[in-house]
C-alpha cells in the first residue's frame, strides 16, 4: 500500500527531463553533434525558399511580357511628346506645310489617348514625326520614331480586358526593336545557377537530417543498453526488504516497457524539438526580412496554434503518467497470475482474477485512449493552422502583386515559408508529447535506480576460505525488525558446533526464515552479533558469507536449458562420475533415464514436470556446491513420503562434516537432528534433542503431536 501511494504522487516535468538530461553526459558529444546537424538542416531549409523565389522570378521572366518596359517605353513617348521644343520646331528645316500640320496636331492630340496620338501623329511627314518622336534606348537596344508610331498603334488596338493570348499575338506584331525590349527572356544560365544552389541546399539539408538520426538512434539504443544494464546491477545491490515491498512485474516493467519508452521517445524528440526550435525561429526572421506584411499575415493566422498546443500540452501530462503506471499494475497482475496458474485454477479464483485483468485492462484503455486522443489532437490542428495561414497568404500576396508591391516569387517563398513556420508548431507539440512519455518512464525508471541499496563493502577486508572453515557459528543476542513498529527477532542468543544438523522449528511468524535471513547476511541485524568460527559477519562481505553456505528453498526455480546445466549451475568443475553420485543419493536417477536425452533432455516451460521432481532437481543442484554450511528451508515439503525418506538419507551421507541448518514444519524429517532450536515470538524457548525435547512436553511437545493427532 506504501508503494502504491508513491506512485501516485504528481510528477515533476521539468525536473525529470533535468535528470534524464544528467543521465545522458556520457552521450554529450554526439548530442551535441547531432543537435548541431539537426539545426543545420534546419538552416538551409530556411534560406532556400529565398532561392526559390529567385529562380520563380527568373522563370517567370521568361514566360511574362516585360510589363515595366512597355511602361517604360510608353511613359517615354508621353514625355517626349509633353515636352516638345517648339523653337527647335520652328528652326528646323522642316517646310511650313509640315510646321502648319504640327501645329494643328498640337491643337487637337490627347496625350493621354493612344488613339488620340496614333489618328494625329500619323498624318504627319516622316520629318516631323522624326523631331516630336526622336530615337531613344532601352536596354541597349535603339528605338526609332517609327518603331514608336508602330508600338503606340498596336497597344491602342489593345482592350483593357484583353487576355494574356491577345497580349502575345499583338507583340509579335510589334517591330523587331520593341519586340527585344519587351518580349520575354529567360537567363538559362542564371536558372541553372540557382538550380544547383537548390539542389546543394536540399541535399545538405537531408543529409544533415539523415546523419541526426543516425546519431540520436545510437545515442537512445546505447543510453537504453546502459539502462538495462545499471537496472541489472541495481538488481543484485538491492536488499531483500525492496523485493519483499514490490511487486515482480512491477519491476520487469521498468526494465522493459519504461526503458524501451525512454530509448523510443527520446529518439523521436529531442532532435526534432532543436530542429523545429531553429524552423520556427529562423522563418520568423527570414518572412520578416522578405515583407513585413506577409509575415504578420502569416503569425496572426498561425497563433492560435499556440494557443491549442498550450491548452492540449496542460491537459495531456496527466494521462501520459497513468499510462506508465497502470501498464506496470497490469503487468504485475499478469505475472502474478501466470506465476500462480495453478493455485487460481485450484482455488477457482480465474472469474476473480478475469474480473481484476479487465479492470486494469480498462484503465490502461482509458489512460491511452485519452493520452493517445490528446495526442493526436496536435497534428491535426497544427495542419488547420497551417492551412489557414497558405489562404490568409494567398490571398494578401495575390493583393500585394496587383499593386506591384511584391512579386510573383514572393509568394511561392512565402507559401514555404508558412509550411515551414507551421510545420515547426506540429513538431513541436509531437516532440513535446513524446517527452512527456520520456518523463513519466524515466521517473519510473530513475525512481529505481535511486532505491536505497545495501551498505557498500569497500573496507572490508577479511576472507574466511571455504575449504578452512571449521563450521562453527554463534548467535549472539541477535536482535531484527523490519520496521520500527514490530521487532521479529527480539533476544536470540545460540552456538552451533561444527558438523552439527541444526533444526530450527517454531510456529509460523516465529523467525525462523528471517534468522537465516540474517546468517545469510541479506538483512543487516539491528543489534547483537553473527560469528562464524570467531569472526563476525559485519567483518565479512556477502559474497564471501554466500560462498560458505548452500542454500536450498522451498520455492523451485528451473531455467531453460538441459537437465545437467540446471543441477550444475554455476559450476564447472563437476565430473560426470560425482554428478551421477548426487543424483543416486537423491534419487533422481530413474527419473533423469526415463527422459529421451538423460542429462542433456532440455527444459521447456510447458514441460509438466511435478513439483517433487523440480525440488529434487533443485536438492541435487544444492548438493553439487561443496560448501561447509547447509541450509534447507522446507526443501522437502514438496515430495512424497517415500522420496523424503530417500532424500533425507542422501542428506544424511552428504552433509557429513558440515554444518547445516534445517528449517521445517513436518517434525518428522528433522528427529535425527543433533540440535533442535525451538523458537517461538523471535526468541528461543527451548533447544536440544528430540526425544530431550518430547519429554519437556512444551512448545516442541505441542507442535509435534498436533501433527500426529487423528
Amino acid at each position: 500500500m506504501h508503494r502504491g501511494k508513491e506512485q501516485e504522487k504528481s510528477k515533476d516535468f521539468f525536473k525529470a527531463i533535468s535528470r534524464l538530461f544528467r543521465e545522458l553526459k556520457l552521450f554529450k558529444i554526439i548530442i551535441f553533434l547531432a543537435l548541431i546537424m539537426a539545426a543545420l538542416g534546419s538552416i538551409l531549409s530556411i534560406v532556400a525558399p529565398n532561392k526559390l523565389s529567385k529562380l520563380t522570378d527568373e522563370i517567370t521572366q521568361g514566360l511574362i511580357v516585360k510589363k515595366d518596359n512597355i511602361e517604360l517605353l510608353s511613359n517615354k513617348i508621353k514625355s517626349n511628346l509633353s515636352n516638345i521644343d517648339y523653337n527647335k520646331i520652328n528652326e528646323s528645316d522642316l517646310t511650313e506645310t509640315e510646321k502648319n500640320d504640327f501645329l494643328v496636331m498640337i491643337s487637337k492630340i490627347n496625350i493621354d489617348d493612344q488613339n488620340s496620338i496614333v489618328n494625329n501623329i500619323s498624318n504627319l511627314s516622316d520629318n516631323t514625326i522624326n523631331y516630336i518622336l526622336p530615337e531613344f534606348e532601352i536596354d541597349k537596344i535603339k528605338i526609332n520614331s517609327k518603331d514608336q508610331l508602330e508600338f503606340i498603334k498596336i497597344m491602342s488596338s489593345l482592350d483593357s480586358n484583353a487576355t494574356s493570348q491577345v497580349i502575345y499575338e499583338k507583340v509579335d506584331e510589334l517591330p523587331k526593336n520593341i519586340q527585344d525590349v519587351i518580349k520575354p527572356f529567360m537567363n538559362i544560365d542564371m536558372i541553372k545557377r540557382i538550380s544547383i544552389v537548390l539542389a546543394i541546399l536540399y541535399i545538405a539539408s537531408a543529409l544533415f537530417s539523415f546523419l541526426q538520426s543516425i546519431a540520436m538512434t545510437i545515442v537512445s539504443n546505447n543510453f537504453a543498453k546502459e539502462l538495462r544494464t545499471r537496472i541489472s546491477h541495481k538488481i543484485n545491490r538491492l536488499p531483500l526488504k525492496f523485493f519483499d515491498k514490490n511487486q515482480v512485474g512491477d519491476t520487469l516493467s521498468r526494465v522493459t516497457n519504461d526503458t524501451d519508452t525512454i530509448a523510443q521517445s527520446m529518439n523521436q524528440s529531442l532532435a526534432p524539438l532543436v530542429s523545429s526550435l531553429t524552423l520556427f525561429v529562423g522563418t520568423t526572421i527570414m518572412m520578416f526580412i522578405t515583407n513585413y506584411i506577409m509575415a504578420f499575415t502569416a503569425i496572426i493566422a498561425s497563433i492560435i496554434g499556440f494557443v491549442s498546443m498550450g491548452l492540449l500540452l496542460s491537459k495531456s501530462q496527466k494521462y501520459f503518467k497513468d499510462r506508465q503506471r497502470e501498464l506496470g499494475k497490469l503487468n504485475s497482475h499478469i505475472e502474478e497470475v501466470y506465476s500462480g496458474l495453478l493455485v487460481v485454477k485450484a482455488y477457482n479464483g480465474k472469474k476473480e482474477s478475469d474480473k481484476k485483468f479487465n479492470e486494469l485492462n480498462k484503465n490502461v484503455y482509458e489512460a491511452n485512449r485519452k493520452s493517445q486522443f490528446l495526442a493526436g489532437l496536435m497534428p491535426s490542428s497544427m495542419m488547420f493552422i497551417g492551412n489557414l495561414g497558405y489562404v490568409a497568404v494567398c490571398v494578401v500576396g495575390a493583393i500585394l502583386t496587383a499593386k506591384s508591391m511584391i512579386t510573383f516569387g514572393v509568394i511561392v517563398a512565402f507559401i514555404t515559408y508558412v509550411r515551414l513556420f507551421t510545420q515547426p508548431l506540429s513538431q513541436i507539440a509531437q516532440a513535446f508529447t513524446s517527452l512527456q512519455s520520456t518523463a513519466a518512464a524515466s521517473e519510473r525508471v530513475f525512481e529505481f535506480l535511486d532505491e536505497e541499496e545495501m551498505d557498500k563493502e569497500e573496507n572490508i577486508e577479511k576472507i574466511l576460505d571455504k575449504d578452512e572453515v571449521k563450521g562453527n557459528i554463534e548467535f549472539e543476542h541477535v536482535k531484527f525488525s523490519y520496521n520500527d513498529d514490530k521487532v521479529i527477532i527480539k533476544d536470540f542468543s545460540a552456538k552451533v558446533s561444527a558438523g552439527q544438523k541444526v533444526a530450527i522449528v517454531g510456529p509460523t511468524g516465529a523467525g525462523k526464515t528471517t534468522m537465516v535471513n540474517l546468517l545469510m547476511k541479506f538483512y543487516d541485524i539491528k543489534d547483537g552479533d553473527i560469528k562464524i568460527d570467531g569472526v563476525s559477519i559485519k567483518e565479512l562481505s556477502r559474497e564471501n558469507i554466500h560462498l560458505l553456505f548452500t542454500m536450498v528453498l522451498q520455492d523451485t526455480w528451473l531455467f531453460k536449458g538441459t537437465i545437467k546445466d540446471n543441477i550444475l549451475f554455476n559450476k564447472n568443475n563437476i565430473s560426470n562420475v560425482k554428478l551421477k553420485e548426487i543424483c543416486d543419493n537423491v534419487g533422481l536417477t530413474h527419473f533423469i533415464n526415463t527422459l529421451p536425452n538423460g542429462f542433456d533432455t532440455l527444459i521447456e516451460e510447458n514441460d509438466s514436470i511435478s513439483s517433487g521432481q523440480k525440488q529434487l532437481l533443485t536438492i541435487a543442484r544444492g548438493m553439487v556446491e561443496n560448501a561447509p554450511f547447509l541450509i534447507l528451508d522446507e526443501a522437502t515439503s514438496n515430495v512424497d513420503t517415500r522420496t523424503e525418506e530417500l532424500v533425507q538419507n542422501a542428506m544424511d551421507k552428504l552433509i557429513k562434516n558440515k554444518t547445516s541448518f534445517i528449517i521445517a514444519h513436518r517434525l518428522s524429517t528433522i528427529k535425527n537432528a543433533d540440535l533442535i532450536l525451538v523458537m517461538k515470538d523471535g526468541n528461543i524457548v527451548e533447544q536440544g534433542k528430540h526425544e530431550y525435547l518430547l519429554n519437556l512436553n512444551g512448545v516442541y511437545a505441542e507442535l509435534y503431536n498436533s501433527q500426529f493427532q487423528n
